[in-house]
């Protein structure tokens, strides 16, 4: 088994729920989602609720936005967590969990992280290039588009 963790941090100048809100409803994500630039022709598809436990979000893209979907499985006031299924390029269910921490200052310390084994050419490429390495940079992308985006849109 080639079992695997990111984790990435952000320190975000805004309240906690308003910072669930742009996790929680998966529409939001088009706002701050690292992967946003990947496919300007990404087909979006929403189903269940739009925000909370039931929210499912698909996509289909190019080549190197691949297709997939997320759902919100978990949803409370500091805790978010949404199940990951990879369909292209590579089949993967990952879990991710977003974390809301406020601060002594007022402001939210959010951690995303996301869990997974590695199966099949994954697990022999995790060998070469960790998913820590493949990964966490997209994180960093997302979390400070997050801060922008809950920053501008006050406390």
């Amino acid at each position: 088994m080639a079992e695997f963790e990111v984790v990435r941090q952000a320190v975000i100048s805004a309240e906690p729920s308003h910072i669930h809100g742009l996790i929680d409803n998966l529409h939001e994500w088009t706002k701050w989602s690292p992967w946003e630039d990947l496919d300007p022709q990404l087909q979006r598809t929403y189903t269940g609720p739009d925000a909370g436990i039931g929210a499912k979000y698909a996509w289909v893209g190019n080549r190197k936005a691949g297709a997939g979907s997320m759902e919100v499985v978990a949803s409370a006031d500091r805790e978010i967590g949404i199940q990951l299924v990879f369909e292209k390029p590579w089949k993967a269910t990952n879990q991710v969990l977003f974390e809301l921490n406020p601060t002594e200052s007022g402001a939210t310390e959010v951690v995303w992280r996301m869990t997974g084994e590695q199966q099949g050419l994954m697990k022999v490429l995790s060998k070469i290039l960790p998913t820590d390495k493949l990964v966490g940079k997209d994180f960093e992308k997302g979390l400070a588009r997050l801060k922008a985006v809950a920053e501008a849109n006050g406390r």
